[in-house]
């Protein structure tokens, strides 16, 4: 069977869709393709041992059994085993035939999940952060700064839109101001390199916090992300206020990064509930100073819409899309779809 028919073959209703990062797993069930996903429900990955508990327990009283299934993990997905990256479970789709009673499972990438997000969400749920007009067709980008650092391209060719995923959140990110070269000494390495993960994401703003206070020669207190954005925007801990301001400019930079790779006429899309919090500090200059301070394409740059997706289940909304309308979207199931 080639890949373009396997493509276009729908998998069979009702469709279970989850998309399962390293805290939280959300999940919902499609009907059907005129119907919108049910109720959604979220369970923290740290309760159940492995993803067919916490689905058991999910379908424990729906009000359909599922046939079929469309889940979105954080991690590569190659191979009969797919493991997370930020959390112990392991998704063995095979296994999930006689555990769940599942006769079709297709596993994407979580970011795959978020750039098909990009398609399906309105206006209404985007929180524009500067920049132009989106050129309609034109390529996308979507990072999202989480437990880990999610990044995914979204380029539109013979008439679908095409994720690329991909694990642009362990590029190399380095020093560039007088003030980063001081604090980027004191910034957990990680195999002796400084990755986007090492500062874009949860773990990464205290790292960045716990650096801007030795820099300093201060005692570091906070050691959960939301204490550091708590305090950051109160300006309650003027440490945290600035790691906070550093982090909002390296995302900015890694975005410019990330759209000069996809010339992203059609926007640049944050995405997660770190995005979605520090909106305030997003609007504050330094973060469209440092994406679009890539000479010689500051014009080009300056001209690219980036937004906040402020939608709480965005990768959720992006799986209902694709399972209602597979035909919208050119994703290559090839060895990532099983079939009983």
């Amino acid at each position: 069977m080639s890949h373009q028919s396997e493509q276009a073959q729908a998998l069979p209703f009702p469709i279970l869709i989850g998309d399962i990062g390293g805290t939280n797993a959300r999940f919902a069930i499609v009907e059907s393709a005129d119907k919108d996903a049910g109720e959604p429900r979220i369970v923290q990955t740290a309760s159940y041992a492995t993803i067919d508990d916490a689905i058991l327990a999910v379908l424990d009283g729906a009000p359909v059994r599922p046939r079929s299934a469309v889940l979105a993990v954080a991690g590569p997905v190659e191979g009969e085993e797919i493991a997370l990256t930020n959390c112990p479970w392991v998704v063995r789709p095979r296994q999930m035939f006689a555990t769940l009673g599942l006769v079709d499972i297709l596993v994407l990438n979580d970011f795959e999940a978020q750039a098909l997000a990009v398609v399906a969400l309105g206006d209404e749920h985007m929180e524009k952060i500067g920049g132009g007009e989106p050129e309609q067709g034109a390529g996308r980008v979507v990072l999202g700064p989480g437990t880990g650092l999610g990044v995914a391209g979204l380029i539109h060719a013979l008439g679908r839109w095409i994720p690329v995923p991909g694990e642009g959140g362990h590029m190399d990110i380095g020093p560039r101001s007088q003030r980063d070269f001081e604090v980027f000494p004191h910034i957990e390495k990680l195999e002796g390199r400084i990755s986007g993960e090492q500062i874009l994401c949860g773990r990464g703003l205290v790292n960045t916090y716990r650096a801007v206070a030795k820099a300093d020669g201060k005692t570091p207190t906070l050691t959960q992300p939301a204490q550091v954005t708590a305090a950051a925007l109160d300006g309650s801990d003027p440490v945290a206020v600035e790691a906070l301001s550093l982090f909002v400019t390296c995302l900015g930079r890694t975005a410019g990064d990330l759209a000069l790779v996809f010339k992203s006429k059609g926007g640049v899309f944050l995405t997660g509930g770190i995005a979605q919090k520090i909106v305030p500090a997003l609007k504050q200059g330094n973060f469209r100073e440092a994406f679009e301070d890539k000479a010689p394409h500051r014009e080009l740059m300056a001209s690219m819409p980036v937004y906040v997706i402020t939608h709480p289940l965005a990768a959720l909304a992006g799986l209902a899309a694709y399972a209602r309308n597979p035909d919208l979207f050119g994703i290559e199931t090839g060895d990532r779809r099983w079939r009983v």
